[in-house]
């Protein structure tokens, strides 16, 4: 009891000072130096350039260290590390797909590009930021170490001495590590792939002394009524305090409106009401540009304007009732066995869900890159976001649960003025004890400080040892959710698909029902009877047993994402024949080949359209 007040403690009190806030959001509309393309790099698994032979930590002017110029002072010089374009990753990218030697390796890679800048005035600051390095990403610029940040799938930035910048041949260092261990998010066992690598977009950005950190804006809660002007509320965060009469215009040229509000200190209230505003939905995903403005900076984005909530039983997304017919995606393109990251690659993962009938995808279980998010409020998808708290991670040590903190707050940070997120979940499939719903607890607390006009959720778990025809969801986390969530897979995992015949599902609390995951593998192109495990009958049967148990499920059932939309690879998955190191749940196969089971899902969710078109 006492370890557990002790975390409750240190959880609360990190809430005051956290290491991510110096997070530049919405970092698209900033002036930039791309720094994507080719990166040299030089393999370390013993970590050579990092540690001496004692292993400790190398001084920063050791010449030996990786972080330090490979060119030799003179011929006499000794160097024993070098970077040539005869080792060279794409940046972005995973490593494991780009070199056939890096397909299963997890260590350490350095990576090394060099660049050019056009130096501005001197009030101007810079920053390099990353969209995400997995997992940790030491960062070294000319010699001097910028920082270090841990978390495989959110945003980070590190601001880099004007004086260290050189007009030509900036030596820029990351080391990269994705090893896994037991006290880190995630832990040693997941069930995908452990991409390494910089997997998503680099880049330099300029911006005033004063600047436009980040900033919020969204329709206050109940204000979806039929009134023609909606009230907007929000805030304006600079990246130090105004200078004395300081304003900030906002402006929204759509819908004719501008307003200058003064500033009031760093972070700066806004509230203000907008004229026959569209709200955005699924069917009418509006978005409008609005800059916000200072005396020394601007910063512009494409926002839409709604309301999400859990209302008693149902969640109502601009005060109607919504149906998610969804889909549990990975970040990952299966035709190519790779991360995915870029516009192209969003574009695929959406519009195969569209194709199956979806208004909405579970991005799981870590935060999926920026783009995908953006393409999502374009297209009109609700978006369930979740960090990688994932089955069994150390739920007692507080180093943990700081970790988490960050990567919440990093998701958060990055994604709060995206309509298409209507969920943050901070979790999947944890097991229950006291320490780990104290940890879920703390986190859902920093949600919900972080944001509290979305819907906070976490993907929970069913004991199959202890089924039987009526289930009841009774995990103490629901208490603290806003909707609850669960994984089943019964007639995969437990029994027979006919099992679904006579099992009922429910949950004590008074709020939204929704199932995150179910699912069973196939092979695409596998044909038996339908008792065949890992053939498309055997996966079509199952879905035809769960959505037939699916229509018997209480009122307060809202929505399912089925898991998976395409078959993903995973290290877990070992059987010769049929899964050959792929989670074969998927409804498109690895080629992109639609299984008999999509037909089934896609029939369902027609239906659950035309049904609630009709409300």
């Amino acid at each position: 009891m006492k370890k557990i007040l002790i975390l409750t403690l240190i959880s609360l009190l990190s809430t005051l000072v956290s290491a991510q806030d110096n997070l530049i959001s919405n970092t698209g509309s900033r002036k930039s130096l791309s720094l994507n393309g080719k990166w040299q790099y030089i393999v370390d698994p013993y970590e050579t350039g990092f540690y001496d032979y004692r292993y400790k930590e190398l001084k920063e002017t050791n010449k030996d260290a990786y972080w330090n110029t490979d060119v030799q002072a003179n011929k006499t010089e000794k160097k024993e590390h070098g970077y040539v374009d005869k080792y060279s990753l794409e940046v972005p990218g995973d490593w494991n797909h780009q070199q056939p030697e890096f397909l299963y390796y997890e260590g350490t890679v350095w990576y090394k590009k060099s660049f050019d800048i056009e130096r501005g005035n001197a009030g101007q600051r810079y920053f390099l930021y990353f969209g995400a390095v997995n997992y940790r990403a030491d960062v070294y610029l000319n010699g001097k170490k910028l920082g270090m940040h841990k978390g495989g799938f959110t945003p980070f930035n590190f601001e880099v001495p004007q004086e260290l910048l050189k007009e030509k041949d900036n030596f820029l260092v990351v080391k990269v590590d994705n090893k896994r261990h037991a006290d880190e998010v995630p832990t040693l066992n997941t069930d995908w792939w452990n991409y390494g690598g910089i997997t998503r977009d680099v880049k330099l950005i300029t911006v005033p002394a004063t600047f436009i950190q980040d900033f919020v804006l969204q329709l206050k809660k109940n204000t979806t009524g039929k009134a023609p002007e909606k009230e907007v509320e929000g805030w304006v965060k600079l990246n130090q305090a105004p200078a004395a009469g300081e304003t900030v215009t906002i402006e929204i040229p759509a819908l004719k409106f501008k307003k200058e509000i003064q500033a009031t200190g760093q972070i700066t209230a806004l509230s203000f009401k907008l004229p026959k505003i569209q709200l955005w939905s699924p069917d009418n995903p509006k978005l409008y540009q609005v800059t916000l403005r200072t005396r020394h900076d601007q910063t512009t984005d494409r926002i839409g304007f709604r309301t999400i909530e859990a209302h008693g039983t149902q969640v109502l997304l601009n005060g109607k009732p919504i149906f998610m017919r969804g889909i549990s995606v990975h970040g990952e393109i299966p035709q190519e066995m790779r991360r995915a990251y870029s516009e192209e690659d969003a574009a695929q993962l959406l519009h195969q869900s569209i194709e199956l009938g979806c208004n909405m995808v579970r991005l799981a279980h870590y935060p999926h890159d920026e783009k995908i998010t953006r393409l999502a409020d374009s297209l009109g998808i609700l978006v369930w976001s979740e960090i990688p708290v994932y089955w069994t991670i150390d739920f007692g040590n507080a180093e943990v649960l700081e970790k988490a903190r960050g990567q919440l707050t990093e998701m958060i940070t990055r994604d709060h003025n995206r309509a298409s997120v209507i969920i943050w979940s901070v979790g999947n499939e944890t097991p229950v004890s006291p320490a780990r719903t104290t940890f879920m607890h703390n986190l859902l607390i920093k949600a919900r400080e972080l944001d509290n006009t979305r819907m906070l959720s976490a993907a929970l778990e069913v004991n199959y040892s202890a089924l039987n025809d009526k289930n009841v969801i009774d995990d103490p986390l629901g208490e603290f959710v806003d909707l609850v969530a669960f994984n089943e897979y019964l007639g995969w995992y437990g029994g027979l698909p006919d099992k679904c015949r006579t099992t009922s599902w429910d949950t004590p609390y008074e709020k939204p029902l929704f199932i995150s995951e179910t699912g069973g593998d196939a092979k695409g192109g596998f044909h038996a009877d339908s008792l065949t495990r890992f053939s498309e009958e055997y996966q079509e049967w199952y879905y035809r047993e769960q959505i037939a148990m699916i229509k018997r499920m209480p009122a307060k059932f809202v929505g399912i994402s089925p898991w998976v939309l395409n078959d993903f690879r995973s290290p877990k998955r070992n059987n010769p024949l049929y899964q050959d190191g792929w989670n074969r749940k998927g409804f498109y196969d690895e080629k992109g080949n639609k299984k008999k089971s999509f037909f089934l899902m896609k029939a369902y969710y027609d239906e659950m359209k035309t049904k609630y078109d009709k409300k």
